[in-house]
């Protein structure tokens, strides 16, 4: 009789663990989750070309409609110190859009910070607009298209609609 009693001991608590190890494994899914921005800008322009640069955004499969912040920072080949910021159109369906053109003829990087879900990815892209620029080779390519997920300070305060 007391081993009928532990043997059914035994089986309740291995039915319980067995309970307990599959909550634990859809909380372990729910962490794989990424945070992914796919940036779309043109690979060349014109100048003074009037350009959209959009980034769909997502966690996981589905589409972020309510990212904290989607800002487009800019820059020219070999002056990433001299970037502006531009903001972003939410348009509810998981892109974030922003318009801009360039004066001048050059290499211009593109590179969108997209904060959301406590994560923070910021894929880079460049432009060539009209006859493009002769630069010496330069490292701002070599970085990893969704750079440091850490913490970031501000790159350059000034705001431009364009450039």
């Amino acid at each position: 009789m007391k081993s009928k009693l532990i043997f059914i001991i035994l089986i309740a608590g291995a039915l319980l663990l067995t309970a307990c190890s599959g909550n634990s494994q859809n909380e372990n899914e729910d962490e794989l989750l990424i945070l992914e921005a796919t940036l779309e800008v043109p690979e060349t322009a014109d100048v003074n070309e009037e350009i959209t640069l959009s980034a769909n955004v997502t966690y996981g499969d589905k589409s972020v409609t309510d990212a904290d912040e989607v800002v487009y920072e800019i820059w020219e080949e070999g002056n990433k110190e001299e970037s502006y910021k531009i903001e972003s159109t939410n348009n509810e369906d998981g892109t974030y859009t922003a318009t801009t053109s360039f004066d001048k003829d050059g290499i211009f990087h593109v590179q969108v910070h997209v904060t959301a879900r406590a994560l923070h990815t910021m894929p880079k892209q460049a432009i060539t607009i009209g006859e493009g620029g002769h630069y010496e080779h330069s490292d701002e390519n070599a970085d990893d298209e969704h750079g440091d997920h850490g913490d970031h300070g501000e790159h350059g305060e000034n705001n431009h609609d364009e450039h």
